[in-house]
């Protein structure tokens, strides 16, 4: 390869682990949340894919992209609402419940969004990082997702939220000891009912992105997984919202090779390298399998730790 080849080709990768990133990153952020305080949401990848054919409808019949990011973001928090009441209940488990929601949430999904399959909605605007050079490729690599700052002040939020507000104390409280959260006098089913909502609507905006930004269109196979990787990445991240960050990122990263290389024309692998995403989950869950490295920073209510 040349030094222009190379050039390109990392500028590819960096932008493609942005725009695939970007999904990942609110979805560990919201399951690192949900998970903080104690409970389980295997049903992400319902709630990404119902919110990003709610995110898209929305774009579609009012016309603007953001009302559509608010939908997808409200449609994310009303499924998980439902799995967090659900699992509030005596002797329901959430991992059933989240496997329950997933389905729930693809049904509703194909089902509503059939009408929308053909038509084209309004896109979240990109930020033209790129705009200082007059070369195509780092103008196209450096066209970035509106919604991805989002995620780094949110990332950059619950960060300083957990280690300095009373809010964030009560939901890692819930998470670690939820006797010694009764014993405060907090109701640990209403905090992790509204940590689960909360991390829903983060989700919903991940499912925004997918659909409003990039590929940016609704189709059944969009999510192609996204939601349930991000159990892998908040395990990967140790729970900790920058790392999240790093993780999607790496991910993002990692699924944008395959089209980085055909974009220099490189077209050998290029399925093989779009598995990339799935063999790290894989890689990732297999490293950390052993109980001395997994549990590290676990919320001890997650039942990891004992």
């Amino acid at each position: 390869m040349t030094g222009q080849v190379m050039f390109d080709l990392l500028l590819a990768i960096i932008g493609g682990a942005v725009r695939v990133g970007t999904p990942f990153l609110f979805v560990s952020l919201a399951e690192c949340l949900t998970e903080k305080s104690g409970r389980i949401n295997l049903g992400l990848e319902g709630v990404l894919v119902f919110s990003a054919m709610a995110g898209f409808g929305g774009a579609y019949l009012t016309g603007s992209a953001w009302l559509g990011v608010l939908l997808a973001g409200l449609s994310g928090a009303l499924l998980a609402l439902l799995h967090g009441l659900l699992c509030s209940l005596p002797r329901v488990s959430d991992i059933a419940t989240g496997i329950a929601l997933m389905l729930l949430g693809a049904g509703l999904a194909f089902y509503l969004g059939k009408p929308l399959i053909q038509p084209q909605a309004p896109q979240i605007p990109a930020l033209p990082l790129g705009a200082w050079s007059d070369t195509a490729n780092v103008q196209s690599a450096l066209s970035i997702n509106a919604l991805f700052p989002v995620g780094i002040a949110l990332a950059g939020l619950l960060a300083w939220g957990f280690a300095n507000t009373r809010i964030g104390l009560v939901v890692r409280m819930a998470g670690d000891s939820s006797d010694a959260a009764r014993a405060l006098g907090y109701s640990v089913n209403q905090v992790r009912i509204a940590a689960t909502t909360a991390g829903g609507f983060i989700a919903g905006l991940g499912g925004a992105s997918l659909s409003l930004h990039y590929p940016g269109s609704w189709n059944e196979g969009l999510s192609s997984g996204q939601g349930l990787i991000a159990v892998a990445l908040v395990i990967f991240a140790r729970w900790r919202p920058w790392r999240c960050l790093g993780a999607a990122l790496l991910f993002g990263g990692a699924g944008a090779i395959g089209p980085a290389l055909q974009s220099v024309g490189i077209g050998g692998g290029y399925y093989l390298f779009n598995a990339m995403p799935y063999a790290l989950t894989l890689a990732i869950l297999v490293a950390t399998c052993s109980p001395r490295r997994s549990l590290k920073g676990a919320p001890m209510e997650l039942g990891m730790s004992r």
